[in-house]
């Protein structure tokens, strides 16, 4: 095994199309865990502590991978065309906040919570992947079990779903609800 560089985990990092674990860096470094993670933090400081270098590397959907400095978001933004929540409809955003909040979940326990049926939105967000289903209920009829996935923690930078900002305080739904428990 030959000692990779940090410029071969800063080249596997810019060009990966997801971001990747420890184990899977260790695997496309040739090099041991250990050893990558010693990389990994070498690099996490050497951009760091640059204040020249617009990168960084970011943990997020339980991998690594580059990011842009926030401090440099502006700069970005006016270059790139961010997809972010502008392209998801109210009702799909709410849908993926209760499936983000409650989840798993069923489509009943998501209509119940809205109100209003939600196959459009729950559509909409499997299909860009945001959302899929992970089982069934064990209740009369088995529904369906959805969830979010790890698109959707990349998509809003997060590592796993307790990093998601607290709800705000709401007053408690009506008990007689069948699927009335507080977010």
């Amino acid at each position: 095994m030959n000692t990779p560089s940090i410029a071969a985990l800063e080249a596997i990092l810019f060009a990966a199309p997801r971001p990747f674990t420890l184990k899977e860096l260790a695997v496309h470094l040739d090099c041991t865990v250990p050893e990558a993670h010693k990389l990994l933090q070498e690099l996490e400081q050497r951009l760091a502590a640059d204040p020249n270098r617009g990168l960084m590397v970011d943990r997020v959907a339980h991998g690594y991978r580059l990011a842009t400095k926030p401090e440099l978001g502006e700069y970005v933004a006016r270059v790139s065309e961010v997809i972010r929540t502008s392209s998801l409809s109210q009702a799909a955003l709410e849908t993926l906040a209760i499936v983000a909040y409650r989840g798993p979940v069923t489509r009943a326990e998501i209509e119940a919570i809205r109100g209003v049926r939600s196959d459009s939105a729950i559509n909409a967000l499997l299909e860009r992947g945001l959302i899929e289903e992970c089982g069934r209920k064990e209740a009369p009829g088995r529904p369906v079990l959805f969830q979010t996935t790890s698109d959707f923690l990349l998509h809003f930078g997060l590592n796993d779903l307790s990093e998601l900002p607290p709800l705000p305080d709401k007053p408690e739904p009506p008990a007689h609800l069948p699927f009335a428990e507080p977010l």
